[in-house]
């Protein structure tokens, strides 16, 4: 049963990770055909759109792989003055 559970989890994992690569790419072009169905802008808005969909896609894939790979900066502690810690 072990063996089902960590499954399900690396699907799950996996499957939330294609929907959030797939999300924003879908999202630029439909409002792309709404602009350009409802507001008459012509179909040069899709190149534009699928471009600013991949830009977001690809600034996700690169924030989950900096934070998997362990590569982000955490922010320390900053060791200035404040109202409770007078140094």
């Amino acid at each position: 049963m072990k063996n089902w559970s960590e499954l399900i989890k690396n699907l799950t994992m996996l499957t939330q990770f294609g929907l959030s690569l797939v999300t924003p790419l879908l999202l630029c072009m439909g409002i792309c055909w709404y602009l350009n169905t409802h507001l008459g802008i012509g179909a040069w808005v899709y190149i534009a759109g699928f471009f600013f969909g991949l830009g977001g896609s690809g600034t996700f894939a690169y924030k989950t792989f900096r934070r998997v790979s362990g590569k982000a900066k955490k922010k320390e502690d900053d060791k200035g003055i404040s109202f409770n810690r007078h140094e």
